[in-house]
């Protein structure tokens, strides 16, 4: 799952991505509104953290933006300010979800992960394929009830396709939607995931449900 951090410090953003990266998630990094709001433009993201005391443009300009342009992400507002007012506003201008610092970041997680389960546009959380289940919340992967042992980006790479079965994605698309802005890897790197999935689903007796289409990309149909 795509996550963007909008945190205009330092040293919180830097735990902020450690933390949610050993959780799976792919996080890109924005230190104030305006590059939020250029992001935003280029990928697509399931999730936000934000801040609200940004430079260039604070956080309630970038949910007034994203709401008139109809971003579909759900949005966790992680502010020092906290007095009521400051909630009220936060939600009325768009957010989703308002935590306040300091915070516990079991809560935080618990909160994106809550975030993710609401119902409309909200990612589903147990994906099928036949006997092939991919559980999002759990990052539990199993075939004929037995768990896959996969790694983030072998689970991650399962999930984006089934999520888009019957969608050919170039291995361009799939490398922007599981590395972040700052990778240093190449689009091959996925050739390398592929590999390792396609094997571990052949070990575990699933056969191999990605169908590969040359010079277009990759398909679970």
């Amino acid at each position: 799952m795509r996550l963007l951090i909008v945190e205009d410090s330092p040293a919180l953003t830097t735990a902020l991505e450690t933390s949610l990266t050993r959780e799976g998630y792919i996080c890109d990094l924005a230190g104030d509104g305006e590059t939020a709001l250029s992001f935003l433009e280029t990928y697509s993201y399931e999730l936000l953290i934000l801040d609200l005391m940004l430079p260039r443009l604070d956080g309630f300009g970038v949910l007034r933006a994203m709401r008139k342009r109809n971003h579909p992400a759900w949005v966790l507002v992680l502010s020092a300010r906290d007095q009521v007012a400051d909630r009220v506003a936060a939600l009325d201008a768009g957010a989703n979800d308002y935590l306040v610092k300091p915070f516990a970041l079991d809560e935080l997680l618990a909160r994106l992960r809550a975030l993710a389960r609401r119902p409309t546009d909200a990612p589903t959380p147990v994906l099928v394929h036949g006997e092939l289940h991919l559980d999002v919340r759990s990052r539990i992967a199993r075939w004929r009830g037995s768990s896959l042992q996969l790694t983030p980006k072998e689970f991650a790479l399962l999930e984006l396709l089934l999520r888009s079965r019957g969608q050919v994605l170039s291995r361009t698309q799939i490398f922007e939607r599981l590395y972040n802005s700052a990778s240093g890897s190449s689009d091959k790197a996925i050739e390398v995931i592929m590999s390792t999935l396609r094997a571990k689903l052949a070990r575990a007796g699933a056969g191999d449900p990605i169908q590969t289409r040359r010079g277009f990309g990759y398909v679970i149909p």
